[in-house]
C-alpha cells in the first residue's frame, strides 16, 4: 500500500504566477548581471513601516521582554484593542455596525481568502471574475470545485465572469445560479472599480439565490472617488450575504509583517446537508481556533498605532506617494498611445498590449528592451490575454525611470 496524494492539486496550473515571474527575473538576471532591473511585477510595497508604527512595534518587543507584561497565547480572533480600533476607524464613520465578535485578526487577506472555502461544501457553485487573483481559483481547485481543464485553461465546474474592454471591466451577474461569488474591488488585477449602484446590483443577486459574496477590499484605502464604496457593507443588507476581507499590507507596508482581518458577520447563514440552517460566523471561529493560534501581540500593536492620529496621517502619506507614481505611470503610458486602465482608485494600473502582443511576449519585450518586470494579463485568467499590470509601489526614482526607459523602446 502507497500513501496517495490529493488529485485535485494535478489540475493545478504548473506553478503559483508570481513564482513563475521569479524564476524568469532570476534567469534573466543571471545572464545580465549587470542590468539594473525595475520590478513592477509583484504588488509589493517599498516604503518602510512608519514612525509610528515603529514606535509600537518595539515598544510592545519590549513588553515581551518584562516578566510582569510578557504575554504567551493570544486570542485566536485577535486582541480586542485592535479589534475595537478596527470598528472605531474602519467601520463607524460610514454608518456600520459591526459587532467585535464579528471581527477576525489574521496574517493576511491572502490566507483568509485561500481558507474560508474550507468552511463551504464541496458541491457549491464557485463564481469569479476574469481576470482574476489567482488564489481564489486555485484554493478551490485544490479543494475539488474545479472540475476538469477546459481547452482555454479554464475549469469546467468554476462559472466566470469576464471583464473586458467591451465591459469596461464591470462584470456582468451570473447568468445561472451560483453559490460563492469571489469580487475584488479596487480590483486586483485590472485596478478598476465598481460603483454603488453596481455593487448593489451583487447584492440582490447574492439575496435572490442565496448566495455568498466572498468581498476582497484589499485595496479599499487607495479610494479616491467619491462613488466607490471602501466596504460592501455600505450596501443595504449585505451583512446577509457578504464575507469581507481586509488587510494591512498595502495599506501600511505590512507585506514582510502580516496583520489582516476578516469581517463575517452574524446574520450571515449556510445550510447543512440535511437543511438546517447554520451560523457562518461560527464556523469561521470554529475553524480558526482549531488551525490559527493569532497574530503576535507586537505585530497586533503595530497595527493599532495605524489607526492613531499620527499614525494615519503617515499611512495617508505612503498612499499618495505610491498614488502619485500611479498617475506618473497613466500620463506616461497615455502618452506613448497605450490604452490603460486603473490607477485611479487603485495601486494597479492594467495595460492593453501593443499591436495585439500577447501578454508573456509583452511582459519580454519589456523585460528584456527596458529591464522592467511587470505581470503579464493571461497569468490572472483567460480574459486577461493581452494585458500586462504595473504597480505602483516602486520609488518614485524607480518609476520615473521606468517610464522614461518605455517610452525609448519601439512599442
Amino acid at each position: 500500500m502507497s500513501v496517495t496524494i490529493n488529485d485535485n492539486y494535478l489540475l493545478l496550473q504548473d506553478s503559483y504566477l508570481f513564482v513563475d515571474i521569479a524564476r524568469r527575473l532570476e534567469n534573466f538576471q543571471n545572464e545580465n548581471p549587470d542590468k539594473n532591473v525595475i520590478k513592477m511585477g509583484i504588488g509589493d510595497v517599498t516604503k518602510p513601516l512608519s514612525k509610528t508604527v515603529i514606535k509600537a512595534f518595539k515598544d510592545a518587543v519590549d513588553e515581551m521582554s518584562d516578566f510582569n507584561s510578557f504575554r504567551g497565547y493570544g486570542p485566536e480572533q485577535g486582541y480586542s484593542f485592535l479589534v475595537e480600533a478596527i470598528i472605531k476607524n474602519d467601520f463607524k464613520p460610514s454608518g456600520i455596525n459591526i459587532d467585535t465578535d464579528e471581527v477576525f485578526i489574521s496574517d493576511g487577506a491572502k490566507c483568509d481568502t485561500g481558507n474560508i472555502q474550507e468552511i463551504f461544501g464541496l458541491d457549491n457553485k464557485v463564481c469569479v471574475t476574469d481576470p482574476i487573483y489567482p488564489v481564489y481559483v486555485d484554493t478551490n481547485v485544490m479543494a475539488g470545485r474545479g472540475g476538469s481543464i477546459t481547452n482555454n485553461g479554464t475549469y469546467s465546474s468554476i462559472v466566470y465572469m469576464s471583464c473586458t474592454q467591451e465591459n469596461n471591466f464591470i462584470p456582468e451577474l451570473p447568468k445561472e445560479p451560483v453559490d460563492l461569488i469571489y469580487l475584488c474591488f479596487p480590483n486586483n488585477p485590472t485596478g478598476t472599480t465598481l460603483n454603488k449602484d453596481q455593487l448593489s446590483k451583487f447584492v440582490e443577486f447574492a439575496k435572490e439565490n442565496n448566495s455568498i459574496i466572498l468581498f476582497d477590499a484589499a485595496y479599499e484605502s487607495f479610494i479616491r472617488e467619491n462613488d466607490v464604496p471602501h466596504s460592501i457593507y455600505e450596501i443595504d443588507g449585505a451583512k446577509e450575504v457578504a464575507i469581507e476581507f481586509r488587510s494591512f499590507s498595502k495599506t501600511a507596508g505590512f507585506t514582510g509583517t502580516r496583520c489582516a482581518y476578516t469581517i463575517v458577520p452574524k446574520e450571515l447563514y449556510g445550510l447543512s446537508s440535511n437543511g438546517e440552517k447554520i451560523s457562518v460566523n461560527e464556523l469561521w471561529n470554529r475553524r480558526q481556533t482549531t488551525k490559527f493560534n493569532g497574530v503576535s501581540y507586537p505585530v497586533q500593536k503595530a497595527a493599532e498605532a495605524t489607526f492613531s492620529i499620527e499614525g494615519k496621517k503617515e499611512i495617508k502619506e505612503n498612499i499618495d506617494y505610491y498614488m502619485e507614481n500611479a498617475k506618473i505611470i497613466r500620463n506616461s503610458l497615455s502618452n506613448l498611445g497605450l490604452n490603460i486602465y486603473g490607477g485611479v482608485n487603485s495601486p494597479y494600473i492594467w495595460v492593453k498590449t501593443p499591436n495585439n502582443m500577447k501578454s508573456w511576449d509583452f511582459f519580454d519585450l519589456l523585460l528584456n528592451e527596458a529591464n522592467i518586470v511587470g505581470t503579464a494579463g493571461s497569468g490572472f485568467g483567460l480574459s486577461g490575454e493581452g494585458y500586462l499590470r504595473l504597480t505602483a509601489f516602486n520609488t518614485l526614482e524607480n518609476t520615473k525611470e521606468a517610464m522614461d526607459r518605455m517610452s525609448k523602446i519601439k512599442l
